[in-house]
């Protein structure tokens, strides 16, 4: 099951991010601004952001295997229609609705994989989750660049790619549908969930909220870096497309690594000590990209990848702590929704940014904002352990017994 799950996420984050490295194609062809490269960062991540909620609720009444192939399919679909479009706008709505359809993948995927490992070792099958998808972040972009330089033009590979695509979500129906993975609940089920109410499952609300909030402001940091990172190399560094491909690469194979690192690091050190270690490491790692020669921050791009791509491990494997089993389709996709919006909007934030004060600046603007993490950590302390699993709860306080025998009641 793992097996498939991690084949999936690898292809969904390879579409993800492949789109980092067409952005400088992209702005070429249709002279764009680099508010506009932001903009169209955002529809993708946009798009993902709008379906997670949704996705989960559809997944409680219809099981994630339907859904999650589903999805695939609209998002390979939209990378082999990208590759006829003609202007920017055409692109926008095609790369939203392939981001809606790549809503899917985030929340089921990591509730399946949650259910799966409910008694033990969540965290490090969420790292090994994490890491599949870092390492379709890294073949994929990379694979993509040196076919696009070899063919003169980025449409034949993306969609080649979109078509690969297609095929994954055959071959994941029908494996999913022999593990019995993911498949519609019963009737029963389905009527007690209804019955529950629209409660989104949260057990500390507090502690939800600081996470959410981290993961917040770790995907504004990743997401306007990668989104600009090219630009910076090309325009400073003298990165050739090629160069812009192996860089993407680097960041993506440290970032695999840290995923799954990063995920285990937590559960022998504790989730606060593993966040603070990371974020404070992405500050400096992006710092020190900026102040290299070309082939200095290639050095640095793979220690930066394991710190700016770990930490949402850490996070995911939190969330399924924090929620009850049966909500965690919904929480997932809350979650997901809050924290990937933000990395929608971000780009194009500092994509306005970068036109007003240039690149440089505005990348060393999303380094420092990764600090502001490490004081939400405090928040966390009600609800995570020193060794970072979650605070074992109060058992409950029973009433004696009455004189005429009643049971004793929790209070």
């Amino acid at each position: 099951m793992l097996v498939t799950i991690a084949a999936v996420h690898f292809i969904h984050d390879g579409y993800a991010d492949l789109v980092y490295v067409l952005l400088p194609l992209w702005a070429s062809e249709f002279s764009l601004t680099f508010a506009q490269v932001g903009i169209i960062r955002t529809a993708y991540s946009g798009g993902m952001a709008l379906f997670q909620i949704p996705a989960g609720l559809i997944a409680e009444r219809t099981g994630e295997r339907g859904v999650l192939v589903i999805g695939t399919l609209v998002t390979a679909a939209g990378f082999i229609v990208a590759g006829t479009v003609g202007g920017f706008m055409s692109l926008l709505l095609v790369l939203l609705a392939a981001g809606l359809g790549s809503g899917v993948q985030h929340p089921l995927a990591s509730s399946i994989v949650s259910q799966a490992y409910e008694t033990g070792g969540r965290r490090t099958a969420l790292g090994t989750y994490n890491f599949s998808g870092d390492l379709g972040k890294v073949a994929v972009p990379a694979a993509v660049a040196f076919v696009a330089a070899a063919y003169g033009t980025w449409r034949v590979p993306a969609m080649l790619y979109g078509v690969v695509g297609l095929g994954a979500a055959v071959v994941m129906w029908l494996l999913l549908a022999r593990l019995g993975v993911g498949k519609r609940p019963p009737h029963r089920e389905v009527a007690e969930r209804a019955a529950a109410g629209g409660g989104w499952g949260i057990r500390d609300p507090r502690a939800f909220q600081a996470l959410t909030l981290i993961g917040m402001i770790d995907n504004a940091t990743r997401s306007p870096f990668l989104t600009f990172l090219p630009f910076l190399l090309i325009e400073f560094k003298g990165a050739t497309l090629a160069g812009v491909g192996v860089a993407m690469s680097l960041l993506f194979a440290g970032g695999a690594v840290g995923k799954f690192v990063c995920g285990v690091m937590a559960e022998r050190v504790g989730i606060l000590r593993t966040v603070i270690v990371t974020e404070a490491a992405t500050t400096l790692g992006i710092i020190a990209v900026l102040a290299s020669p070309l082939h200095l921050a290639y050095a640095v791009l793979v220690p930066l990848g394991i710190a700016l791509n770990g930490t949402s491990s850490v996070l995911y494997g939190t969330v399924a702590e924090l929620v009850t089993p049966e909500r965690r389709s919904r929480a997932y996709g809350l979650y997901y929704t809050v924290s990937i919006a933000t990395s929608a909007i971000a780009p194009t934030l500092y994509g306005v940014l970068s036109d007003a004060v240039g690149i440089r600046t505005t990348l060393t603007v999303v380094g420092l904002v990764a600090l502001a993490t490490i004081p939400l950590c405090l928040l966390l302390r009600s609800a995570v352990s020193v060794g970072g699993l979650p605070a074992p709860p109060k058992p409950p306080t029973l009433r004696p017994r009455n004189e005429s025998g009643a049971s004793a009641t929790a209070e």
